[in-house]
């Protein structure tokens, strides 16, 4: 397979105006002349290798930041938003989506907003309780929406909260070791506080400033107890620091903000459980082993998979990982990737993938080697995962999650021992969204794929109801 060349003009000029370098002198640094370096910066060029090396020798620039970011993002946003019904009749090709994302995401992203609010209005049209009921509210994304925006587009990597984190679950001058002391650090740090901790069955989590008692859930597994006064510590002790990184988001609503803050501590509070450079080192040795990572830093395999798609600390990343959890119905409840594949803003999984599989198997891994319609080949594993509520009467809660890198780091992974990746039959074809998707014999096509032509015929009759062209 060709390599892909490497268009990063938008980075390009983002780092040369960060550097506040004029472009004669940013390209007398990177050893190119200056009509060269203006197209490569307007992606009339691909970047070179000997740019790639000068940005790396030159000012230390990790260039993988390079190859990742927002673009292939934007791309599969705009494509599955042009696979809306609107956009039939004239939706662009995926050359000028690339273009776009690239020399103009502002535009991009407004494109976005405007086929939210398109898709929001219609959703209240079709139900008029709703619409009597919110009619004085503007037509934008969901304040969920917006927050799972945030976090995909910071790579899902949040520096000033995880470097927080990081210091106070291992101060310099704490010699002790243990990985698992962090929930009496915890204590410690809220007794400072005033604050004291009870266990108790009712309720998960329940802080009571007026009295200054939190209680935590005695029925919760070890991990989740942790989790949880590690996520109220992040509340009462990182406020400023939370507080700065909601201002710079400039979300449109109070109701975004107020999530966003339980998704900033809920971050904090699993890069406290699973600090930074000490995880990325575990994971290193135990080849990605969720379940040996669970066991040394007392986490949960869901807590673990998620924080291993957070590694994307700028000169100490791991490997890119895709990180989902899908519901019984399929559809996604958590979604995440530093991969090329991205997951789709509305509607389930494909089906074909293994994490749907998980159900079916519950209490063990699934291995799946898979390929997506560009040719990108990942090796995916399942797993899932049930929450109790401690009771008999309780309801549980069951998830499957999903977690993958690109085949390339198979050799990393424990998880890919005995799987032959040379071999392409081995990587079973799966897609994003049916409607972006190109495959033309898929046996589980729920809707036709929007850029290509069908032929009807009602004499004949194939897994599909249709031919695609």
């Amino acid at each position: 397979m060709a390599q892909q060349k490497l268009y990063a003009g938008a980075k390009l000029r983002e780092t040369r105006t960060r550097l506040g370098l004029t472009q004669r002198a940013f390209a007398e640094k990177l050893g190119v002349s200056l009509p060269y370096l203006n197209q490569m910066e307007n992606n009339n060029r691909p970047v070179s290798t000997g740019v790639v090396l000068a940005l790396a020798q030159e000012f230390g620039f990790d260039v993988t930041e390079l190859s990742t970011g927002d673009a292939e993002r934007l791309v599969t946003d705009m494509r599955e938003a042009l696979a809306d019904p609107v956009f039939a009749d004239g939706a662009p090709p995926l050359a000028d989506l690339r273009l776009a994302a690239s020399n103009a995401p502002a535009l991009a992203r407004s494109f976005l907003e405007l086929h939210r609010a398109y898709r929001q209005t219609n959703e209240r049209l079709a139900s008029m309780d709703e619409a009597f009921d919110r009619e004085d509210r503007p037509a934008r994304a969901s304040p969920w929406e917006e927050v799972r925006d945030f976090f995909h587009y910071c790579d899902n990597y949040i520096d000033a909260v995880d470097r927080a984190a990081e210091n106070f679950a291992r101060p310099r001058d704490d010699q002790r070791g243990n990985l698992r002391d962090v929930a009496t650090l915890a204590t410690e740090s809220l007794s400072k506080h005033a604050i004291t901790v009870r266990y108790a069955p009712e309720g998960l989590r329940k802080y009571d400033p007026d009295t200054g008692r939190l209680t935590i859930s005695s029925r919760a597994s070890p991990a989740t107890q942790t989790f949880q006064l590690l996520h109220q510590l992040a509340l009462i002790t990182q406020a400023q620091l939370l507080d700065a990184t909601l201002d710079l988001a400039r979300f449109h609503s109070d109701e975004s903000r107020q999530i966003a803050r339980i998704g900033l501590a809920n971050y904090f509070a699993g890069a406290a459980l699973m600090p930074y450079t000490e995880f990325l080192a575990a994971a290193k040795e135990t080849r990605h082993d969720l379940e040996v990572l669970g066991e040394k830093f007392g986490a949960s395999i869901e807590q673990v998979a998620h924080r291993l798609s957070t590694l994307q600390r700028p000169g100490a990343k791991g490997i890119p990982f895709f990180f989902v959890r899908v519901d019984q119905a399929g559809t996604i409840t958590k979604r995440h990737s530093s991969t090329r594949l991205q997951f789709a803003r509305y509607g389930g999984a494909c089906p074909l993938w293994n994490v749907h599989q998980a159900f079916e198997r519950p209490g063990h891994f699934l291995r799946q080697l898979a390929e997506t319609p560009d040719g990108v080949r990942y090796l995916s594993i399942a797993r899932d995962v049930a929450k109790s509520g401690g009771s008999f009467h309780a309801p549980v809660r069951r998830y499957a999650i999903g977690l993958g890198c690109e085949v390339t780091h198979a050799s990393d992974m424990v998880y890919a021992d005995d799987l032959d990746v040379t071999k392409p039959a081995a990587f079973e074809p799966i897609g994003i969204s049916c409607r972006i998707c190109e495959r033309r014999n898929c046996h589980q096509r729920s809707v036709p794929p929007l850029e290509r032509r069908l032929t009807i015929d009602p004499d004949k009759r194939g897994t599909l109801p249709y031919q695609i062209e």
